[in-house]
């Protein structure tokens, strides 16, 4: 004889069975879409990350030709084929040829790779890592002409915080030293002596800065002026002797020499 408690549950049993051959019912076109969606989407994503693997594959083909025309070939034809990568290449290689087109761009004119530096720092969609480094190549290409925008940007990146600060300040100093400002050259080089995380390459050449600031300004002194040459000998008749001649020098060279006198016979 069934039990009350065995009857209650099978009660329960039956209804949770209804309710959810109701729900099925019911939501079955929704449940079913839903696994669809599952299925396509995990589909769709393998699919694009293998387009992405030929893209990238394809991206390193035409880089490693671009660096071999950089090798063999002029700046402006390894340019283009940088530019070329970069125009259609994933974003990792097209951000290296980006660079290295700026390089090359560089080499034949140095305000064109400044400024082709300058696209790519102030490009929002770059880590701020590489567009400081972007900024320093491109103050790097022009702070021989005393530009100021150049200038401004290597003292920006010399800065405390900033990952390039070491060749910005050396880069400072050295551009001081040029101009014959001992005192902010000092203050630079100062900068480098403190900072504990100084490379060691860059102490060993402040030892040269440092030493080249307590010189100081090259003092040059002009030349004492010849000594006055000495009047020719007179002559026994107390008159001068007169300046050779060239033929009378010719001819002096070209006479044989005076043959020496015999020895006397012996007695």
């Amino acid at each position: 004889m069934m039990s009350e408690n065995e009857f209650i549950r099978e009660v329960n049993d039956e209804y949770r069975r209804d309710r959810l051959a109701q729900i099925w019912s019911r939501y079955s076109g929704v449940f079913i879409g839903l696994a669809v969606l599952v299925v396509l989407g995990v589909g769709g994503w393998r699919y694009w990350q293998h387009a992405q693997a030929q893209q990238a594959e394809a991206a390193s083909l035409r880089f490693e030709e671009a660096l071999r025309r950089a090798k063999g070939g002029t700046p402006e034809d390894a340019e283009k084929a940088f530019a070329g990568v970069a125009a259609d290449a994933p974003f990792g290689y097209r951000l290296l040829a980006r660079l290295r087109a700026a390089a090359e761009a560089g080499k034949a004119d140095p305000a064109a790779g400044a400024k082709a530096y300058a696209a790519i720092a102030d490009d929002s969609a770059v880590g701020q890592s590489l567009r400081d480094l972007a900024r320093l190549r491109g103050a790097l290409l022009l702070v021989d002409k005393d530009d100021a925008g150049a200038l401004n940007s290597l003292q920006s990146l010399a800065a405390p915080s900033s990952a390039f600060r070491h060749t910005a300040r050396e880069t400072l100093g050295l551009v001081a030293l040029r101009k014959g400002d001992f005192e902010g050259a000092g203050r630079w080089f100062d900068q480098i002596a403190a900072d504990r995380e100084t490379p060691a390459g860059l102490r060993q050449r402040l030892e040269i800065y440092v030493g080249l600031v307590a010189g100081g300004p090259v003092q040059v002194t002009e030349a004492a002026p010849p000594a006055p040459a000495a009047p020719p000998p007179p002559s026994l008749l107390g008159t001068p002797l007169p300046a050779p001649d060239a033929h009378d020098s010719d001819a002096h060279e070209d006479a044989p020499a005076p043959e020496a006198p015999a020895p006397e016979a012996t007695r």
